[in-house]
């Protein structure tokens, strides 16, 4: 209890130095959010100079499976060893991926190299948010929401276009190296300032757990990576990925049981609020990313926008976004109260999505922009808040295992959002355009349904028409499926318990405030 009590007051004493060290957590944030959408816009580049385009799928596949593995893992050597000597090292390790990454000399080692970065970006988020869990107490942390939602807007909407320039003008390698000396400027000051206690566990480390995990969690994301593109979902390697997965995850279940510092504490899930948010959680991110992978294909393909500015054309979701999670977190910290948002947001998730689902030909830029902005509402509500309740579900000492395992369920419904809404999305764009265009369409969209700018601007006039209708009946389908499935995200709002969050301020023996240094309330479910 008296290192939890250290936690707690450092802020009180040195707030000045607690706000340096938030803005080296918002730049390290910024690191892990914007790599991919940077690389993203330079991928074409590097497969120009590299060549290997039949593995181009495995430069993001790699980093993903070594960040989604990796997440568990950093979280919990986070509260065995000490947040701030296990954070610093996944930093290092991302820089020395992006360095390598940036040095690679081809596709091979491009992947691998990815692999190494991705290691490290499993800790970066995880390390962001449970430091924040240390130092700011739940009643206050809804402040900070603003900030966290503001960088990932800054991302979202800069990324592409940040990319777009450095591939341009300084050339791919540079979509590397610029994380150097942001990561470098990030450890600095967190060496300096970021003070917490010292851990060391007299427990030794899960490697079964962890290798049991990894390998699941491995087959999970290569499932939807690869089924119905490379793979169809009936075939071989796709069956004996499911079956390896599900295998892998019940044997990490069961000796989770067993194991003397497990890698996931089940009793975690015994409290209703963590596991309900775990549930948001996914939802969200299955929603969300499949969001902003299919409204700019809409916006390009049958809105005519330009693809240089894509991240753009989100703005008015990621604009409702961050307001949003500004109002949320300020309401938050005024009246501890949170339950509200999780169900409002839902709702407005829900209705959004569904809106989204009517865009057809016809539809304007500005309709299309309040649809989104709808989405984006519910969004805000949903994004931070799951992590403040799910990191106030647990005790101090749980808390990296807590918001590494929030993280990591975001970050698999973002896997499930996008293969899944990729599927029907697939399936129906070559199923409109056959009917549309016969022979011709099913030839156009025979490699991919998903048409770049160049590629849609040589198809003949009626091809094109019938390509802008099919994507329009894709974007219905793939919204649609999103609508239905963030029904379960308001299920599982209803049902939250609406704990106390724990305070700061001045303390007197026997106040309410104490609750700040106690471990939290956990409720069964």
């Amino acid at each position: 209890m008296a290192d939890t009590q250290t936690v707690e007051t450092k802020p009180d004493k040195q707030p000045k130095s607690v706000r340096v060290v938030l803005l080296a957590l918002m730049i390290t944030m910024m690191l892990a959010m914007l790599d991919n959408m940077i690389v993203g816009t330079a991928m074409p580049t590097i497969v120009g100079e590299l060549g290997g385009l039949e593995h181009l799928s495995w430069v993001v596949t790699a980093y993903t499976l070594a960040t989604a593995a990796a997440t568990p893992v950093w979280g919990k050597l986070g509260d065995m060893f000490g947040r701030k000597t296990t954070f610093m090292t996944s930093i290092v390790i991302f820089l020395i991926g992006s360095a390598l990454s940036g040095m690679a000399q081809d596709m091979g080692q491009l992947i691998g190299f990815r692999a190494v970065q991705g290691l490290g970006a499993g800790g970066l988020m995880v390390g962001v948010m449970a430091i924040i869990g240390d130092l700011i107490p739940p009643r206050e942390r809804g402040k900070y929401q603003g900030m966290m939602a503001g960088v990932m807007a800054i991302a979202m909407i800069g990324g592409p276009l940040v990319g777009g320039t450095i591939t341009d003008n300084w050339g791919w390698r540079w979509a590397f190296y610029i994380n150097l000396p942001l990561g470098v400027v990030s450890l600095g000051l967190i060496s300096a300032v970021l003070h917490l206690p010292k851990k060391r566990a007299k427990a030794g480390i899960d490697y079964l757990g962890v290798i049991l995990l990894t390998v699941g969690i491995t087959s999970i994301v290569l499932v939807t990576t690869w089924g119905g593109s490379q793979y169809a979902w009936t075939s071989a390697r796709i069956m004996e990925l499911i079956g390896i997965g599900v295998a892998a995850l019940i044997g990490f279940v069961f000796w989770q049981t067993k194991a003397a510092e497990p890698v996931v504490p089940l009793h975690i899930f015994r409290s209703r609020n963590f596991t309900l948010m775990s549930i948001i959680g996914f939802i969200t991110g299955f929603v969300m990313f499949g969001a902003t992978l299919y409204l700019p294909l809409y916006q390009q393909s049958v809105q005519g926008a330009s693809a240089t500015n894509s991240g753009l054309l989100l703005l008015p979701m990621l604009g409702a976004m961050l307001v949003t999670s500004m109002v949320a977190g300020r309401v938050t910290t005024n009246t501890g109260k949170y339950k509200l948002f999780p169900v409002v947001g839902s709702v407005l998730m829900i209705v959004g999505l569904y809106l989204l689902s009517t865009m057809d030909t016809g539809t304007t830029r500005f309709t299309s922009g309040v649809f989104m902005a709808v989405v984006g509402l519910g969004m805000g509500c949903l994004m931070q808040i799951t992590m403040l309740v799910a990191q106030n579900s647990v005790e101090m000492k749980d808390m990296g295992v807590a918001s590494s395992s929030t993280t990591l369920f975001r970050t698999l419904g973002s896997s499930f959002g996008v293969a899944i809404m990729g599927a029907l999305f697939n399936n129906r764009v070559q199923h409109v355009m056959a009917e549309r265009a016969g022979a011709l369409g099913s030839k156009i969209t025979e490699k991919s349904a998903a048409l770049d700018a160049k590629s849609l601007a040589k198809l003949p006039a009626v091809a094109r028409e019938a390509y802008q209708h099919a994507v329009s009946a894709g974007v219905h389908t793939a919204f649609l499926l999103g609508s239905v499935v963030a029904v379960g995200a308001l299920i599982a709002a209803v049902f939250v318990k609406e704990v106390a969050l724990r305070g700061t301020g001045p303390k007197t023996e026997g106040s309410p405030e104490d609750a700040a240094v106690q471990p939290p309330v956990v409720e069964a479910v």
